[in-house]
């Protein structure tokens, strides 16, 4: 399946896709944006022949990418990852994210940690001021004890749902659930990521801080890119 070059979304899309060389060790995001980046890479690999073999953050992903004819490896099959895309739900100016709306959360971290260069690919609506303004934070959490963590999620502040479809529990990848958390304002996010991830129960938390190298901004008529370094932030549009 192609990519239309017309929307936003898709102009991040193929810009990351491009992004990625021959030989190169991949990992593949999960969710509306990733997927049209898989479908791009799909394309590259049938035309152009471009030799890459990726790790995929979640299970859909994996079917999308078989289906393409990219092949697929464990993380543990591989020392590190080349280079990691995927999307954000939210995106603040020092690179501080929200991800996990689509449940992947845990896996899309443990990638994005394994992999020299991180790209995120967005549209110019996923950039906030701070974290948590519009989407709330999900949590990934033990099955076992839920309404004891949810509880303890609570005494955080936050307004919390666990999440469910059709009354029933939504399961991540990896058999845990997800609580979904609304602060009030997440000021530090590194510190409430700490903070959560002390709790008892709580396996992951969608706060991405320190995990994005490169910002991918796609708009109807192209995308701009933007750098982290150490220096702070450098545009290469």
């Amino acid at each position: 399946m192609g990519v239309d070059k017309g929307t936003a979304k898709d102009q991040a899309a193929r810009a990351g896709a491009e992004l990625v060389e021959d030989g190169m060790i991949v990992g593949l995001g999960s969710g509306s944006t990733s997927a049209l980046m898989v479908d791009c890479l799909g394309d590259r690999v049938r035309s152009l022949g471009l030799k890459i073999t990726a790790v995929a953050t979640s299970e859909a992903t994996a079917r999308q990418a078989r289906e393409l004819g990219i092949p697929l490896v464990e993380l543990d099959q591989v020392q590190n990852l080349d280079i990691s895309l995927d999307g954000a739900d939210e995106i603040d100016g020092r690179f501080a994210m929200i991800k996990g709306l689509g449940g992947a959360l845990l896996r899309e971290k443990i990638v994005a940690a394994a992999s020299r260069l991180r790209v995120t690919l967005i549209t110019a609506a996923k950039q906030v001021e701070k974290l948590g303004a519009a989407c709330p934070l999900p949590v990934e959490v033990s099955r076992f004890g839920l309404a004891h963590t949810e509880r303890r999620l609570q005494g955080l502040g936050a307004v919390t749902k666990i999440r469910r479809s059709a009354e029933a529990l939504v399961i991540t990848d990896g058999g845990n659930c997800i609580i979904d958390c609304k602060f009030a304002e997440i000021a530090d996010p590194a510190g409430l990521d700490q903070t959560i991830q002390g709790l008892p129960g709580v396996l992951e938390t969608g706060l991405f801080v320190g995990l994005c190298d490169v910002l991918i901004i796609g708009e109807a008529d192209g995308v701009r890119q933007i750098e982290a370094d150490r220096a702070g932030r450098r545009s290469t549009d």
